[in-house]
């Protein structure tokens, strides 16, 4: 290969490169190690895993309790495979499965029609907003600060570079209410005008606060805008009313037994209401009959490249995340509707109990995270003490908001004690 390509050495491959970074002394690797070392190594290393801990931080990944019955069915050899199911004969259970989730998904959200699941929250909402663009027209975005700062991040590479008929997307940050921690309803009429197509908000929004749908809703439709209702914490969704005001439905199911993971694999949903349906991007399963005339499943829609032409298409996602998504699915089944109010209302009394005992940030209702201000202590001061007591404390704010220093985003789940609770209030000096 060095001779076809005219190098005398190996070495000349890396000659434009610096020589501070070309290891002149050799890695430094240690000689190889037989199993049983290996083994002994990484179980050491698993030790200084913090697996054990309390854990106070959420800001869109979850610490929940995942029913053991999850990884039997996910383990079994129908499901766990890499096949695709593109062949409806070949493939009912895949399908069934699928169909399944979509349906609990819609009664979930409130929406009439839920595709086959996206990679994770945070592209569904670009996909979202995309979408909105492609039924209106129109090539404005207007999303909270309340969202998913990640998120935002996602939406803005999305769009930065997306084509458009007229002068390129053009996406509108509005501000949110400094006491409440909601909308500002003033700021959000700001963002609007008459090339709107979408307004994306988030609730319970990433400072936790509850958002007043219904009238954000009134906003942009008033100037011909549709509304996107981002959730992170689908648990929620279990007390609070679903969002039957927004025309698209963008979320993360990582809640529903799915392990936080170092931040993934997840699953994403995007529901919308049926009119919308061929602007759905991805997958969506439906219900048939085979030739006997008994209920069977199909691959319905598939509005992407792989399946139509590529100017057709609605997306270019590839995939959909079947297994992932069917943890949620079992998840779901398991709890049912009365399952899921219980687990939610665990989450909202036992944020509160914290929550009282603390200076909260912002006034707005809450579900299981809320805003602490430290005092003159830092979030990271805080942080390292509660390690000490074998507790992972919140999400220091001032690095996606500058202008929140000083504070702290607290989650509490079904699996807060009272004494690690209170142990976090004797932290904050409260």
């Amino acid at each position: 290969m060095l001779d076809t390509i005219g190098a005398s050495t190996l070495e000349d491959l890396y000659a434009h490169l610096p020589e501070e970074v070309r290891f002149p002394g050799g890695l430094n690797i240690p000689s190889g190690k037989s199993e049983y070392e290996i083994v002994d190594y990484f179980r050491a290393r698993g030790a200084e895993n913090a697996n054990q801990h309390a854990n106070f931080l959420g800001a869109g990944v979850y610490h929940h309790y995942r029913p053991v019955l999850v990884d039997t069915v996910i383990s079994r050899g129908e499901f766990l495979t890499s096949y695709t199911p593109y062949q409806a004969e070949i493939s009912q259970g895949a399908l069934t499965a699928i169909f399944e989730f979509q349906t609990m998904i819609c009664q979930l959200t409130g929406m009439d029609v839920a595709n086959a699941s996206m990679y994770d929250g945070s592209t569904a909402v670009p996909e979202a907003a995309m979408m909105a663009m492609r039924i209106t027209g129109r090539d404005g975005i207007a999303v909270a600060r309340t969202v998913h700062p990640e998120y935002r991040e996602v939406l803005g590479t999305y769009t930065r570079h997306l084509d458009s008929a007229r002068q390129g997307v053009r996406v509108t940050e509005f501000e949110y209410d400094a006491e409440s921690g909601q909308v500002d309803l003033a700021s959000l009429e700001l963002a609007l005008d008459e090339n709107t197509a979408a307004v994306i908000i988030q609730s319970p929004n990433f400072f936790g606060i509850v958002e007043e749908t219904k009238q954000i809703a009134e906003m942009a439709h008033a100037k011909g805008a549709l509304l996107v209702f981002v959730f992170t914490e689908a648990v929620s969704l279990g007390l609070l009313e679903p969002p039957g005001d927004a025309d698209i439905v963008a979320g993360e199911l990582q809640s529903f037994a799915i392990a936080p993971s170092y931040g993934g694999p997840f699953a994403g949903i995007l529901a919308c209401k049926e009119r919308y349906v061929r602007q759905l991007p991805g997958r969506l399963v439906g219900e048939t009959k085979d030739a006997n005339g008994n209920r069977a499943f199909c691959l319905t829609l598939a509005t992407r490249e792989q399946h139509i032409r590529r100017e057709k298409a609605t997306s270019n996602i590839c995939t959909n995340q079947a297994l992932i998504a069917l943890m949620a699915t079992v998840f779901m089944t398991l709890y049912g509707k009365q399952g899921l109010r219980d687990l939610a209302t665990q989450n909202l009394a036992k944020a509160h109990y914290l929550g009282d005992k603390l200076w909260r940030r912002f006034k707005g209702p809450y579900f299981n995270e809320f805003v602490a201000a430290t005092g003159v202590q830092s979030a990271e001061e805080i942080n390292r003490r509660l390690l000490g007591f074998k507790i992972i404390g919140g999400l220091p704010l001032d690095r996606f908001y500058p202008e929140l220093k000083n504070s702290v985003l607290l989650c509490c789940t079904e699996m807060s004690r009272r004494a690690d609770m209170d142990a976090v209030a004797e932290a904050f000096g409260a």
